[in-house]
């Protein structure tokens, strides 16, 4: 398929949408044995799942649900997804994240163990020939025993068995500001503060070197959707033997997207998967040539529940109403910057929950961001963070405080990626 053809999908009416999003679930399901489908809760996977039900393949009858829940989803749509696997009798797998195996320091006290040996002359006992961390254990590892003691009198320590929460990642890695292609780098936080001091690495690109500007002031990262997401996901995968996977992804969500589906299409065998003993593992997006508009018409023609999230509204920057697109984790913030944001809708509709992301250290770390490209060299940097919470317009909305860029047409973040 190339550009003009998905423009010409993309135009085409519900019927003939569903027609093709039907005749791909039964070219699926003629493929894998053990199908799954991808479910958030939102509104996309909740139709997928109806399509699916509603198909007269006998396949259907084996679908098992995974619902990715990252334990911080929006109440409303996590109580949608319980009341839903019960009014269609379905069973619900849950994909959570993962426990630590070990103990390990919190970035406060790795950041002083980091000191320590940068004091003591000992930071080369930790480092690689080119002046990169071996790794966080080495680190912790050289922690002398007077400083262990300290941490574990005073609350710096997480304990093994901690689940890897997002709270728990933005304290190992950071917090998910800015687009996922704007943070690339996984490693631990502690990782990129050494590769930043020590690193051999040069480079005279000033996009590059304003890139490490900002990752040099602000602890940015969006390893979550790794750890809370996909890595849960496929460990329920894994578990129950899964090797067709559903998921209500269109390519209308972002260019990313699209161009995923141009080169792969609605079917697609993905890596190999060590459990299934050489088995393919199929990828299958029926509704990729769908809108939002036409998931809402069918939502409409076939009476379909639906996340109560979406009915809720809030005052968009030119003074209009509007109710709330997307769902996802509540302290994304992948799309700060734009008008209408994430973080500017959720300090509306849920505001408990957005102060408790930015007493986290989100609010820290936003500040940070826009120090760091100079924007807001105002009388708000004479005042702490958290007295600023209370700030009208709010300094936490965006780049500017004032309105940011104008907003994305389609924005990334999307609990439904497996």
């Amino acid at each position: 398929m190339n550009w003009r053809e998905l423009n010409l999908e993309q135009q085409a009416d519900l019927d003939h949408k569903i027609m093709v999003a039907n005749r791909v679930i039964a070219e699926a399901f003629a493929t894998g044995t053990r199908p799954a489908l991808a479910f958030s809760g939102g509104k996309d996977s909740t139709v997928l799942w109806h399509l699916i039900r509603s198909h007269p393949s006998a396949g259907t009858r084996d679908l098992v649900v995974i619902f990715g829940n990252t334990l911080v989803e929006f109440l409303e749509s996590r109580s949608f997804v319980h009341r839903l696997a019960r009014e269609w009798n379905t069973e619900i797998h849950e994909a959570r994240p993962g426990k630590t195996t070990r103990p390990g320091l919190k970035y406060a006290a790795q950041r002083r163990v980091w000191q320590h040996l940068i004091d003591t002359g000992q930071i080369t006992d930790v480092l690689k020939p080119d002046g990169k961390l071996k790794s966080t254990i080495a680190l912790e590892r050289a922690c002398p025993p007077e400083l262990y003691a300290e941490f574990e009198a005073s609350n710096l320590i997480w304990p093994a068995g901690t689940t890897m929460t997002y709270w728990w990642c933005g304290d190992q890695y950071g917090f998910p500001l800015l687009g996922k292609s704007y943070s690339k780098l996984s490693a631990r936080r502690i990782n990129i503060d050494t590769f930043i001091r020590f690193s051999q690495s040069t480079s005279n690109d000033p996009a590059l070197l304003a890139y490490y500007n900002v990752l040099r002031q602000v602890k940015i990262s969006q390893h979550c959707c790794k750890i809370l997401k996909k890595d849960p996901a496929r460990r329920v995968q894994r578990e129950i033997g899964v090797d067709l996977i559903f998921k209500g992804l269109m390519a209308s969500e972002s260019h990313s997207r699209a161009v995923n589906f141009i080169s792969r299409g609605w079917l697609f065998e993905g890596a190999k998967q060590s459990y299934l003993d050489g088995r393919p593992f199929f990828h299958c997006q029926p509704m990729a040539t769908w809108t939002d508009d036409d998931v809402w018409a069918y939502i409409r023609r076939y009476n379909v529940p639906y996340a109560p999230l979406y009915d809720m509204t809030y005052t968009a920057l030119d003074g209009s109403t509007q109710n709330i697109r997307r769902n996802g984790c509540i302290g994304c913030a992948t799309d700060f910057g734009y008008r209408n944001n994430h973080l500017y809708i959720l300090r509306q509709t849920h505001p408990k929950q957005w102060r408790a992301v930015m007493k986290a250290g989100m609010a820290q770390q936003i500040r940070n961001l826009q120090r760091a490209l100079r924007v807001q060299d105002s009388l708000f940097d004479l005042f702490p963070t958290d007295e600023l919470l209370d700030a009208q317009p709010c300094v936490f909305d965006d780049l500017d405080g004032l309105g940011g860029r104008p907003e994305p047409d389609s924005l990334e973040y999307d609990p439904e990626v497996v």
